[in-house]
């Protein structure tokens, strides 16, 4: 696992430990509190496990395990630690009865034995996953781009609030950021891998919204991994090009290359539900209890995300790693070799 590590050369915290967890808490508590108010959220509280088959919990790329175990008071049926809430979510929408143009947000912490551990990736995970309840004239781009838009201002707010308290940690995000579809940058970057041309982008960029993430290109591969029951990646959007989803990469100069720090996007509605379960061949997930109560009507239209807390602390405090940010589990020779380059993890 320790090939997987990059060190900037002469790296050094801006900040000591005791510092480092002070910005943690001012970045925490302003971000949920501007983006609360800037979507109009409402905090509310969130399961760290759901029940086993029933459809609700995220698959990711559909090949990662999620954690399970039984449990005794319910006749020793398993449950499942989510990946994220992005199926959960959206029917607490429905259940909370909460009116279009509003939605909520919650902590979320879930456990990914799968990652492969690297200055980004940790097997815990902690983000602000929200949801939004839209219409169905809500469904395009130019909406989706106008919730991206509004997010970035809110990063950018936080980046301010935590340079008027440490003048060290300069604001490095651009003005606006920037819209790509991942057709687009294939054709300008077509002898590159996908996470290079993402380097490629965001470096020249600073911030770039990533549109299309799951569906094929015309290369025949996507550009990246997404599960076909939550995000819409497979509606056209105009120019040949589909998708109503994306990922906000910003350009780490810390690491040197693209940082994933939200994946979001206009949920599947139950025609595109249908649809992109049969390009994936998993008509079988029909069946299953979420996705029973999308095809019945009883979910709302929605647009939400996930938002990664650790990431987004480890991209305004100029970190290297996001253990510096997190308490978590790493290879002991990951660990010394951080501790000989003035990596400090928690």
């Amino acid at each position: 696992m320790e090939d997987l590590l990059y060190i900037p050369k002469e790296y050094k915290s801006l900040l000591d430990l005791k510092q480092t967890e002070h910005a943690i808490t001012i970045i925490k508590d302003s971000f949920q509190t501007f983006l609360s108010a800037e979507l109009r959220l409402r905090r509310v509280t969130a399961p760290l496990f759901v029940l086993k088959g029933t459809g609700v919990n995220d698959d990711l790329n559909g090949i990662e395990r999620p954690v399970t175990f039984p449990v005794r008071g319910l006749d020793d049926r398993e449950v499942e630690v989510v990946h994220s809430l992005a199926k959960w979510k959206r029917m607490m929408l429905a259940d909370y009865d909460i009116e279009p143009g509003y939605g909520i947000y919650t902590d979320m912490n879930a456990i990914r034995p799968d990652e492969d551990l690297d200055n980004t990736h940790s097997i815990y995970v902690d983000q602000w996953d929200w949801e939004r309840h839209i219409t169905e004239r809500d469904r395009n781009l130019d909406y989706l781009k106008g919730v991206v838009s509004r997010i970035f201002e809110v990063m950018k707010r936080v980046e301010f609030v935590v340079y008027e308290k440490y003048p060290q940690l300069r604001p490095i995000l651009p003005d606006h950021i920037t819209f790509i579809h991942t057709e687009e940058l294939y054709e300008m970057y077509p002898n590159l891998k996908a996470k290079e041309r993402e380097d490629a982008v965001t470096k020249k960029y600073g911030a770039v919204f990533l549109i299309g993430i799951g569906g094929d290109l015309t290369n025949g591969e996507p550009h990246d991994g997404r599960a076909p029951d939550y995000d819409d990646w497979s509606t056209p959007t105009g120019n040949g090009r589909k998708g109503l989803n994306g990922d906000i990469l910003l350009w780490n100069p810390v690491l040197r290359r693209a940082f994933e720090i939200s994946s979001m996007g206009i949920r599947v509605n139950a025609e595109i539900l249908k649809q992109q379960l049969a390009i994936r061949n998993q008509e079988y997930k029909e069946s299953l209890m979420f996705h029973q109560r999308l095809l019945k009507g009883e979910l709302t239209d929605s647009i939400g995300g996930g938002i990664g807390q650790s990431r987004l602390c480890m991209y305004f405090l100029h970190k290297a790693h996001i253990g510096e940010i997190q308490a978590s589990i790493w290879p002991e020779k990951m660990r010394q070799k951080c501790r000989v380059n003035n990596i400090h993890l928690v």
